[in-house]
């Protein structure tokens, strides 16, 4: 049986059987005993995309004491749900990050976590419920992702690529017009400043 730790581009946790290929949380144990998800799915501001392997470390079982563990297709689909890269798995993917955000706001130096922490849990979040931003589909970068027909899709070049827990379907054309854009803003602003997430090879 699953475990209920498989996140989908909305920020939504849900149990199934793929895994993906990013590991992270959101700062904390939000768990219940039994190992379901409360009602409010997430313990801090801190909310991270990791590696699966990292100085050979290991927990068992997964969602037991400390924190609730957490998987992602991929990056795009990490950033989308509003996690940035760790600091310590993946200081470097953290640094270029962290680079590209300054850029993107004009700051002399990069920020720190905590303060990225805090602009992003405003951006990700309405309430409990996931914040959605409204955009021009032209103006999207790479590795963006936006919500159409109830479903998923991630931005790559001139085509968008439908999301599922298993991979990415089929292309279509990227299309014009207004856009509700899953990915938060100051994410998109370091996507289009040159931060290169990490794809599921399913994107081709």
């Amino acid at each position: 049986m699953p475990l209920t730790n498989r996140v989908d581009p909305f920020g939504a946790i849900a149990a199934v059987p793929d895994r993906g290929l990013m590991y992270g949380n959101r700062g904390g144990r939000f768990h219940r005993d039994d190992k379901t998800i409360g009602a409010r799915p997430w313990a801090s501001r801190q909310w991270i995309c990791c590696v699966l392997s990292f100085k050979g470390r290991r927990r068992a079982p997964l969602m037991g004491s400390g924190f609730t563990e957490l998987f992602f297709l991929d990056e795009v689909t990490a950033l989308a749900s509003g996690h940035r890269p760790c600091f310590e798995c993946r200081r470097a993917d953290a640094t270029r990050f962290a680079a590209a955000w300054a850029r993107a706001k004009g700051l002399p130096a990069p920020p720190k976590a905590p303060e990225m922490d805090v602009v992003l849990h405003a951006e990700r979040l309405d309430g409990r419920d996931k914040r959605v931003h409204a955009a021009d589909i032209g103006d999207l970068p790479d590795g963006a992702m936006i919500a159409r027909d109830g479903r998923a899709w991630a931005v790559r070049g001139d085509v968008l690529l439908p999301w599922s827990y298993g991979g990415y379907g089929a292309r279509q054309g990227r299309g014009s017009g207004s856009a509700a854009v899953l990915t938060p803003p100051t994410m998109i602003a370091a996507l289009r400043n040159g931060f290169e997430p990490v794809w599921h090879p399913s994107a081709g």
